[in-house]
């Protein structure tokens, strides 16, 4: 027997010991790293926003929509609506 236990190797033994009798439902150590979801890019940089842009932007030339009405946000009643009569 040497004189001092590897520990590394016992936690590799224990670990698959463990998976081995159910107690855990995998190895960690055994799965493989995750991998990078590759980046879309900018949504204001598709072929889409930029087509939609441009009609609101037409819209809002030809006067059939007010660019303050973008944005603008509607009031709400402080309660919801009821169907009881007041």
């Amino acid at each position: 027997m040497p004189p001092k236990p590897d520990d590394d190797a016992l936690a590799e033994r224990t670990r698959a010991e463990r998976v081995e009798a159910g107690i855990e439902a995998y190895d960690p150590d055994d799965v493989p790293p995750a991998t990078d979801v590759r980046s879309r890019g900018k949504v204001t940089e598709s072929e889409q926003y930029r087509g939609m842009k441009a009609e609101m932007d037409r819209q809002v030339r030809a006067g059939e929509l007010a660019a303050d009405q973008l944005w603008a946000r509607k009031e709400r009643a402080p309660y919801p609506p009821t169907r009881y009569e007041v």
